[in-house]
């Protein structure tokens, strides 16, 4: 059944698998815990990965370069490398008459707040069991 659509394309969204928020609960465990290896194996090589400070990583490696700088930063500062994933769910369009490029994929929508009640809104594009696009922004300060 579906609940939404998408512009120009005459999809339809619909609620997606179980299996797609797996890969993503399996990308956040495994940064968490700095596990490069694990985390590059749910890359796509051609994966486009949108920081929220504007940096755009190509593929798993850069993506753990990045994430190792941005460890890095956290440590000297201070901070504590930890956070709460607030909720998952993903989302998935029907396939269109022109192969949209989005059709072979499911979208996964979480939460992130940090030890430091930083939140961060991210959409991850999981294509046969993998990192395919992504895109994280920073909200600020969690207040309730």
């Amino acid at each position: 059944k579906s609940n939404g659509f998408v512009e120009r394309t005459g999809q339809a969204i619909m609620l997606g698998s179980d299996a797609s928020v797996e890969v993503v609960k399996n990308i956040d465990n495994a940064w968490r815990a700095r596990d490069y290896e694990t985390l590059k194996s749910l890359v796509a090589d051609d994966a486009k990965l949108h920081h929220d400070d504007g940096r755009v990583s190509t593929g798993g490696e850069e993506f753990i370069a990045a994430i190792e700088s941005d460890y890095n930063e956290t440590i000297a500062e201070g901070n504590e490398w930890d956070w709460v994933m607030n909720f998952a769910f993903a989302v998935k369009v029907s396939e269109s008459e022109n192969e949209e490029w989005n059709d072979d994929g499911e979208w996964v929508s979480a939460r992130f707040t940090t030890a430091s009640d930083e939140v961060f809104e991210e959409w991850y594009y999981i294509v046969d069991g993998k990192l395919s696009w992504w895109g994280s922004a920073k909200r600020g300060l969690y207040t309730e």
